[in-house]
Formats: structure tokens, C-alpha cells, sequence
């Protein structure tokens, strides 16, 4: 009989290799429409696709970050690069398809994070942090490249938002003993809320405007 564990942590696992694989694609076409060359391609692509990831195992500092140790990871990004330098790719399914891929990508990214930060003793609260910093950090790094304004930090629809939720239902979980069910849990609230935003353009206020008293 199959480990119900087992097979959430598969489906994390694949789930986790083609966030790697569609957000290094994004981090091409980044670069195709900055104009870049080659270099800047995979320079990008390896940023969107693993920033996240290395950033949150630099700060625990509990061995080489995973991205340098599991070869899938390097070879998926470059792979990302590859498809976006060779096709230009636009047409709205393959938008589709990018945009659901990067919406369980940051679910996942974001139980992937906030467990980690668990196993190493943290609290809940920063284990949260590093569930967002593992879901939105490289994209994060891109844009920071590209001399922009990081898109996480407003005027889109929500992105870390939904990273936050998803580390919260993992740290949830995980406190009541059920990690793999948080994995699960976590991946499904993150990439629903992330696609509900983009199907209704739901926004973070950027402001408060408080009406003075007339008179």
C-alpha cells in the first residue's frame, strides 16, 4: 500500500521542479524583453528559477543550498533559459499554462520554506519569513537585476500574499503534527488565492487616505 506521505512528498517534488523550470522561463522572457544576450538569459533564468531557494538556505546555514547539491535544479534552470532564448514564446495558453505553473510554484515554495525553517528550530514567525523569501525571493533578485521595482511590492495582483497564507496553513499544520497534509493544504491556498487575484485583479491598497473634518 502507498504512503499517503510519500506521495504528497512526490508531488511536492515535481510540483517544486517545474516551479524551477516555468520561473526560469519567466526570468527569459525577462531578459528577451530587457534585449539581453545569452549570458543574461541564464544569469536570469537561474535567478528566477532558484534565488528563492538559495537565499532561505544561505540564511539557515545549514550546508550548501539545495540547488547546488541536486543537479535537476541547474539543469532545469538552464533548460528554462534555453526554451525562452530559442522560442519566443507568447499566445495566451502558454501564458496560461506559465501563470499556473508559477501559482503552484508558490504554494509550494512557500511549504517548502516555512518547514525548513521549522526543522531548524525556528519559530513560527520566522518560519513564515522564509516561506515568503523561498516563494517570491527570486523574482524578487530579477527584478532588482533589471533595475525595477520588485512587482511583489505593489500596483499587482497579490503574489506574497499568497506566500504568506500558504506558510501560515504549512506552519498551522505542522504544529498539529501534519506536515504532509500542510504540504498538500499549503500548495492548494497559495496557488488558489495567487490565480483567484489574477482572474479578478485583486490588489493590495497602496494607501490610506484619511478625509479631514470639514469646517
Amino acid at each position: 500500500m502507498t504512503d499517503p506521505t510519500e506521495t504528497v512528498n512526490d508531488v511536492i517534488r515535481v510540483v517544486d521542479l517545474a516551479g524551477v523550470l516555468g520561473n526560469a522561463t519567466l526570468g527569459g522572457i525577462a531578459a528577451r524583453s530587457a534585449k539581453l544576450d545569452l549570458v543574461g538569459f541564464v544569469c536570469l533564468a537561474i535567478l528566477s528559477g532558484l534565488g528563492g531557494g538559495m537565499i532561505r538556505d544561505t540564511l539557515l546555514q545549514r550546508g550548501t543550498p539545495v540547488a547546488l547539491t541536486d543537479p535537476y535544479y541547474l539543469i532545469l534552470a538552464v533548460t528554462g533559459a534555453a526554451i525562452a532564448f530559442v522560442v519566443h514564446i507568447r499566445g495566451r495558453w502558454t501564458h496560461r499554462v506559465l501563470t499556473l505553473i508559477d501559482a503552484l510554484a508558490v504554494g509550494c515554495w512557500a511549504a517548502v520554506g516555512a518547514q525548513k525553517a521549522l526543522e531548524a528550530d525556528l519559530g513560527w514567525l520566522p518560519a513564515v519569513m522564509l516561506g515568503v523569501i523561498t516563494a517570491v525571493g527570486g523574482g524578487m533578485v530579477r527584478d532588482v537585476f533589471l533595475l525595477r521595482v520588485p512587482s511583489i511590492f505593489g500596483g499587482n495582483t497579490l503574489y506574497a500574499t499568497s506566500a504568506v497564507l500558504a506558510s501560515v496553513v504549512m506552519v498551522i499544520f505542522s504544529e498539529l503534527g501534519l506536515p504532509a497534509i500542510g504540504s498538500a493544504a499549503a500548495l492548494l491556498s497559495g496557488a488558489g488565492l495567487s490565480l483567484l487575484a489574477r482572474r479578478y485583479r485583486w490588489i493590495l491598497p497602496t494607501e490610506v487616505r484619511i478625509r479631514r473634518p470639514s469646517g
